[in-house]
């Protein structure tokens, strides 16, 4: 028997329905009679009908196929995930997995992708819950009611948009609970399917399922490429708007600047792709600074990396390191060239049939080479790369797989991710970086405090790269010359 069989019997039991949660100290003791039978009644339709579907529905379905393909005769599944609680009675804003939004295009909560295996592939059906019910007020009355957080598509309409079959995920736990036959779940998203899996599944088969569905992101269709570009492109226009305001935020701190960006994210996105790092000064040198709590000076730097994440989720992610009055300093100057000759090399490696490593061996020896020529290390380059050293003014990799994640790709194979060979479709990051901790005393006095990452999106192509964030000036003198015309 199905999932779906089981979740239309023939002779269906009625459960009494869970009573709707009532906030402890709300105004309102109860519900009349009287208001309760007005509030059923006197509503128009409000059904949506011939809705196109979503853009990426032909994409999906041709994903739901490959997915088909790898797990013959098991069932999968795929949810989108549950509402997290920021304190109290509110959520945080949701986010639907990636892994279901990749194969389904749906991002509402607690959606769950079922593939049923068939004699001849797979049955894909999308459990949601439907509009919310007027008949026992849920509708009002209920904290997650279309009048307190805004109308659900009906199953229907959701049928119509994502060309799958819809079904009421309220009832698929307990299906799932009598299903019988090999399956596999994405864990970590929804712990009530989970748990009506737990003896169901193994660990090291829903790894599997994980893998698979990570590795398939590693070469991008021509959507999610569009989709990639849209984000940078809002993303260009976002770090305009915080050169434009750079006098404000000399004033108001770093948090005018992150406020400034996620404005332009908001607009013309779903939101910012990750936590804005708007680090001024010496906070430079802290890789992941998203406080945002300090100030901006003029004569210190501002590494700005932001990236606007798209309606379908799909995010940029660039940096530019930028001299707050618009001119770098001699030193500040040196430095950033450094990390330009060094961000040139590793995205010249950036090829098809290239290694993923290329680019990253490339932009560190250059940095090398660097460290090496200011004295700040004994060379030669050769062995300052074989044992790392200059990976104290560095740290970090150069560079990831971009996507629906900003970190994309993450539980792919070590060997077809960072041992793996770059293909055609790929998109990932080059961003070689210094940073110059204010407390380095390996270092000269006028280094320290000074910290400098030059991030850009790159496709790879078929005759090579296509820079997908070439819309911002890289070089130093066109940086000033560009912060120059956009302070008019």
């Amino acid at each position: 028997m199905t999932v779906a069989d089981e979740l239309n019997p023939e002779t269906p039991e009625t459960e009494p329905e869970e009573p709707i949660k009532k906030r402890k100290n709300g105004l309102y003791p109860g519900v009349s009679d009287e208001l309760a039978e007005s509030m059923k009644s006197g509503w128009a339709d409000t059904e949506l009908h011939d809705l196109q579907p979503v853009e990426q529905a032909a994409h999906t379905a041709r994903r739901r196929t490959a997915l088909s393909a790898r797990f013959p005769g098991e069932r999968l599944v795929i949810p989108a995930g549950n509402l997290k609680t920021r304190s109290n009675d509110t959520e945080y804003p949701f986010r639907a997995s990636v892994e279901y939004a990749y194969l389904t295009g749906n991002l509402t909560e607690d959606g769950v992708l079922v593939l049923e295996p068939t004699t001849d592939g797979h049955k894909a059906t999308i459990y949601l819950l439907p509009r919310s019910d007027r008949e026992n007020g849920e509708f009002w009355l209920s904290g997650q009611g279309e009048l307190w957080v805004g109308r659900r598509h009906s199953l229907a309409e959701a049928e119509q948009l994502y060309g799958i079959p819809a079904s009421d995920v309220r009832e698929l736990a307990e299906a799932l609970r009598e299903s019988t036959g090999p399956v596999r779940v994405v864990r970590g998203y929804d712990a009530g399917i989970e748990a009506a899996l737990t003896d169901k599944v193994t660990a090291e088969r829903d790894e599997e399922l994980r893998v698979f569905l990570s590795e398939a992101r590693l070469v991008k269709d021509e959507f999610e490429i569009g989709e990639l570009q849209k984000a940078v492109d809002s993303t260009v226009r976002g770090f305009e708007d915080v050169v434009r305001v750079l006098d404000k935020a000399e004033a108001a701190g770093e948090r005018y600047i992150e406020g400034t960006f996620f404005l332009r994210a908001r607009v013309e996105g779903n939101d910012i792709g990750y936590g804005s790092i708007c680090a001024a000064g010496p906070h430079a040198t802290t890789l992941h600074w998203v406080r945002n709590d300090g100030p901006v000076r003029s004569g210190d730097l501002l590494l700005l990396d932001a990236g606007v994440e798209t309606h379908t989720l799909y995010t940029a992610d660039v940096t530019r390191t930028l001299p707050v009055n618009g001119r770098f300093s001699e030193l500040q100057k040196q430095i950033y060239d450094a990390v330009y000759e060094a961000q040139e090399a590793g995205i010249a490696a950036v090829r098809p049939g290239g290694k993923y490593r290329d680019f990253h061996d490339a932009a560190q020896r250059v940095l090398a080479e660097k460290v090496v020529e200011w004295g700040l290390v004994e060379g030669p380059v050769e062995r300052v790369l074989e044992l790392g050293l200059q990976r104290r003014w560095t740290l970090h990799g150069t560079g990831h797989m971009l996507g629906m994640d900003v970190h994309d790709c993450a539980a792919a194979r070590t060997e077809t991710y960072v041992e793996g060979t770059l293909e055609p479709g790929m998109v990932l990051t080059v961003e070689p970086g210094l940073y110059f901790q204010a407390d380095d005393l390996t270092v000269p006095q006028e280094y320290r405090g000074i910290g400098v990452r030059i991030e850009d999106d790159i496709l790879v192509t078929e005759d090579g790269n296509r820079n997908l964030s070439d819309g911002l000036p890289r070089r130093s003198d066109e940086v000033e010359a560009w912060m120059a015309s956009l302070k008019g």
